[in-house]
């Protein structure tokens, strides 16, 4: 955990410093939301633009701190502590990616936002993926419904199916580049049908040990 803080803290740091360095440099209305497209709708102020992802890392870290001491199944937490640590890392850092990409944008660097976010979108869930079956019941991280929440057993199949189902949803992602507009839409449908298929598995499951 150690090791994890002083990472996390580095990343903080990182956007600190950027947001200072990029700060004077940026337009008044910085460009902050893209369509399904990928062009501008959505724009912000300057000064929370540059702000809003160190104090969003900055609130990352202070979860990573607290969730663990009040999680009811905190014992559970100290199974699975590296893959914990990992799993608020790799959201860090994707994070950081994303405010890259907004600051390199509103620099004059036009591109496709889309297609820039969707490759580091599919090494998340891939990620996610791979971390699931590793993940022990907790209140905070993982799939938590009401059924997994109130069976071990639950909980590991139901996590098994999630492991392999946001694999794929990772290859769907990188697929869906090669088809321009329809990207996001290739990508939220099948992400809404994995939402709804886990959600009905657990329940099934947990009827069935019942």
């Amino acid at each position: 955990m150690k090791t994890t803080k002083i990472i996390m803290l580095a990343l903080i740091l990182i956007a600190i410093i950027l947001a200072i360095a990029v700060y004077p440099k940026l337009p008044d209305k910085v460009a902050s939301h893209w369509n399904a497209k990928g062009e501008v709708d959505g724009y912000m102020p300057r000064f929370w633009a540059t702000a809003m992802l160190p104090l969003i890392l900055i609130g990352c870290f202070l979860l990573f701190l607290v969730l663990p001491k009040i999680d009811p199944f905190k014992r559970n937490i100290k199974k699975f502590e590296k893959y914990y640590d990992l799993i608020i890392i790799f959201v860090m850092l994707f994070l950081l990616y994303i405010y890259i990409l907004t600051i390199v944008y509103n620099f004059g660097v036009k591109f496709n936002m889309n297609y820039a976010m969707l490759p580091a979108l599919a090494i998340l869930f891939f990620f996610i993926g791979a971390i699931l079956p590793k993940c022990k019941r907790n209140w905070f991280l993982g799939i938590r419904t009401p059924w997994t929440l109130s069976s071990d057993k639950v909980w590991e199949k139901t996590h098994k199916l999630g492991a392999i189902l946001f694999k794929v949803l990772a290859l769907i992602i990188l697929i869906s580049m090669f088809f321009a507009e329809q990207a996001i839409l290739l990508f939220m449908i099948p992400l809404l049908l994995i939402v709804i298929i886990i959600f009905i598995y657990s329940y099934l499951e947990y009827k069935k040990e019942k």
